[in-house]
């Protein structure tokens, strides 16, 4: 089933955090598995210097995981950014629903944080809009709840996103952006991917399948390479 992706959106310091702080423990209390993500469009750290896992990538590893038996952190680096949809793909397992604070230019259903003092304007058009969260009242026809009614907005999420049963079961993305499937095309890549997967060795009873497929050097590309190692041997 394809995890729905909510991303709950704002100006600066109209509360996105804050309102998460109470939606967060709502679902959560309701039964439901919840994944975030946050979008930082300053950039972040998050590895300590000294540390083991900072020394690995000083080192040179572009992808350094530290794992124990309570958590997981991957810290990778990135030429370009991800896409919303790359990083649900990552954050979707074992969750029922994923809520995004910030990507307001994504294209996924928002909910938006818009507190009086902060602006009388939306920053969404409300083709956009799930929900708005505010102590305004604006002449919109998207539901619009206080600034503390995280349960109207559970709510509304159970009735929109987490009781609706999803008949997607294939997920596909192409350059980062995930492509809506017929649903006669998923059972074909569902058998095909899982006949031949079931024929690998510790694989027999596989349940989810993560498959990622990039694109191969050409041809050019390994000429190039087989030449600049036939010209590292003259040189030797």
């Amino acid at each position: 089933m394809v995890v729905p992706v909510i991303c709950v959106v704002g100006k600066s310091d109209a509360g996105k955090t804050t309102f998460l702080e109470k939606l967060i423990p709502e679902l959560t209390r309701r039964g439901y598995r919840v994944g975030t993500v946050k979008h930082d469009t300053h950039g972040f750290d998050i590895d300590q210097p000294g540390k083991d896992t900072w020394k690995h990538a000083q080192a040179g590893s572009k992808t350094v995981v530290i794992s124990s038996p309570e958590k997981l952190a991957i810290i990778r680096r990135v030429e370009t950014e991800a896409t919303l949809d790359e990083i649900a793909l990552l954050v979707s397992d074992g969750v029922d629903i994923v809520l995004t604070e910030g990507f307001k230019r994504s294209n996924r259903p928002k909910i938006e944080i818009s507190r009086r003092e902060k602006s009388d304007q939306l920053l969404c058009d409300e083709r956009e809009l799930v929900a708005v969260v505010t102590d305004n009242t604006f002449d919109i026809r998207t539901p619009q709840f206080g600034l503390d009614d995280a349960a109207g907005v559970a709510d509304l999420l159970e009735r929109r996103y987490l009781r609706r049963k999803s008949n997607d079961y294939v997920t596909l993305l192409v350059n980062g952006e995930r492509l809506t499937i017929k649903t006669y095309v998923q059972d074909v890549l569902d058998r095909v991917v899982r006949a031949m997967v079931s024929t690998l060795h510790g694989a027999e009873a596989a349940e989810d399948i993560t498959l990622v497929l990039r694109k191969p050097p050409t041809e050019q590309a390994q000429d190039e390479a087989v030449a600049t190692e036939g010209e590292r041997a003259l040189r030797r």
